[in-house]
């Protein structure tokens, strides 16, 4: 299969992830609204969200992925195998630890994340609560992301990437069915949404498993100290263990960033967490679509190429990946950009999710959308430097990042509130897709083919024309106002995206762009 059609097969996938992670999104909007218990859910779900970016498809899959596709490369099956299984005896045994830990600090976890919650003291008591149910998420997703890393290697992408979908279908249900009873019961609904998380992490393990056997690779964990000594002392898990030290400060830098933005935002209005969540949902929709299907099916390929010192094979990777983000992220920025509102208002206003809600969101996620070319880019240009297992100048980028974020916060929201956070995380983004790209060029892995001044002007005058079009269509429909007529907000909503698209891809052909270029990698 080539790299196009296993981009396309995640993007798929990945669509089918988001469609129900949306349909989630409305009935959590609709069933809770913007309330200081969402607050409260949003700030619990984020503790753990935050430590399966540290121990899951975040440091440990930058770490884990290159060290494991150059000993498939150099030392054959056998030898990854091995390294798999001691892997996830560490794994297993951290993973313990933290969660016992977790359940029992959660009341510091939650002060340390969302200290203005303590103005709700209901609110700060729910997402202690919360936190402790969710805080197991954190062990199953990790080893999802240990099976997802063995099976992308594998090229065996359609698995990992349709998982996602069950943690949705399983906070849907909770939502839906869920919610109701515990309310019945005397308990908050919203706890419910806590129990589908769990729910969710363990059926996501769950469907790994065939997958893993299927291709003789299921991890073997060992339970005696002797056999985690051994695993501990093996040379593929120093490697990982090695790799993940600035990888995890890495992800410390993006994930501190986000406490430090939620921290501000709880002592905002009531509801500027959830607007920023919600804002986030959408703005990840084609991060997760274009910028994480890139990057996982690149990785493995990247780590390959750099295994064999293939360096044309890997310039000529990297420069299909940028391309492929220029042609799909622009025309994505345009859209949030120019069309905040009416995407809002169709897929948020119902129920207690009101006109107010849908502007202050659309606020944030035009934040959002100004970076969106840089949060899209970083997905496959990181992956560029773990490939050679060079993580610390990523971390380095990162760092400086956070402070120009930090910075661009003092200027931003005292004018923008929310949205000022939303803005500086964008343009913070943007730098640092900037010096990954400087930083592959001046390193000779990276060299762009011929054409791009080209190709660019043509994304540029289709864009353009875009524009022009959602601008448009923003101003000349009353998409708050048709609340009591949802199908026919729907109508109007896929109208204009199908003419979009029409539009942007027409001129892009009438313009000379030959789309079948993207398809031969």
């Amino acid at each position: 299969m080539s790299l196009f059609k296993s981009a396309s097969l995640v993007s798929l996938l990945t669509l089918a992830s988001r469609i129900t992670g949306l349909v989630r999104e409305l009935l959590m909007a609709a069933t809770f609204g913007a309330s200081a218990l969402t607050d409260a859910f949003n700030v619990a779900f984020r503790i753990p969200n935050l430590l399966r970016r540290l121990f899951a498809e975040g440091a440990f899959s930058q770490a884990f992925v290159p060290v494991l596709a150059a000993t498939r490369e150099k030392e054959g099956d056998e030898a990854t195998r091995e390294l798999v299984n001691q892997i996830a005896t560490v794994l297993a045994w951290a993973l313990l630890v933290t969660s016992v830990l977790g359940v029992v600090g959660a009341p510091v976890l939650v002060y340390a994340m969302a200290a203005g919650l303590k103005q709700s003291p209901d609110g700060f008591d729910a997402a202690v609560v919360m936190t402790r149910w969710m805080f197991p998420y954190i062990a199953f997703m990790s080893f999802v992301a240990l099976a997802a890393g063995v099976l992308n290697t594998w090229r065996r992408f359609a698995v990992p990437a349709a998982t996602p979908v069950l943690l949705n279908v399983a906070m849907i249900a909770a939502a839906w069915l869920g919610a109701p009873w515990f309310g019945s019961l005397g308990i908050p609904p919203i706890y419910a949404i806590a129990g589908g998380v769990l729910l969710g992490g363990v059926l996501q393990l769950g469907v790994q498993i065939p997958a893993l056997r299927r291709i003789g690779l299921m991890p073997r964990i060992g339970l005696r100290w002797s056999a985690v000594r051994a695993a501990w002392a093996h040379p593929g898990t120093r490697r990982v263990t090695t790799l993940m030290l600035p990888a995890l400060l890495g992800v410390s830098v993006a994930q501190l960033s986000l406490l430090i933005n939620t921290q501000i935002a709880s002592h905002l209005t009531v509801g500027s967490v959830s607007w920023l969540t919600y804002a986030d949902r959408l703005m990840e929709f084609p991060t997760a679509l274009l910028g994480v299907a890139l990057g996982v099916v690149l990785l493995p390929q990247l780590a390959a190429a750099q295994a064999a010192d293939d360096n044309e094979r890997y310039s000529a990777l990297l420069d299909w990946g940028l391309r492929l983000v220029v042609l799909l992220a622009v025309p994505c920025a345009v859209a949030l950009l120019t069309f905040a509102q009416p995407l809002v208002a169709v897929l948020y206003h119902y129920g207690r999710f009101g006109a107010a809600d849908v502007q202050q969101t659309a606020l944030a996620l035009m934040g959002y959308g100004a970076g969106l070319i840089g949060l899209i880019a970083i997905k496959v240009l990181a992956p560029g430097f773990y490939a050679r297992q060079d993580i610390r100048t990523p971390v380095k980028i990162a760092i400086g990042v956070l402070v120009l974020t930090q910075l661009l916060n003092l200027v931003l929201v005292p004018y923008l509130a929310h949205a000022g956070l939303a803005l500086a995380i964008g343009l913070g983004a943007l730098v640092n897709a900037l010096f990954l790209l400087v930083g592959l060029r001046r390193r000779g892995a990276y060299k762009p083919s011929p054409g791009w001044a080209v190709f660019g002007l043509q994304v540029l005058a289709a864009s353009a024309l875009l524009a022009v079009f959602l601008t448009w269509a923003a101003s000349h429909m009353a998409w708050i106002d048709l609340q009591a007529t949802a199908l026919t907000r729907v109508g109007l909503l896929a109208l204009c995206v199908v003419g979009a698209a029409a539009l942007y891809f027409g001129t892009l052909v009438l313009a000379g762009l030959k789309l079948r270029q993207f398809v031969r990698q």
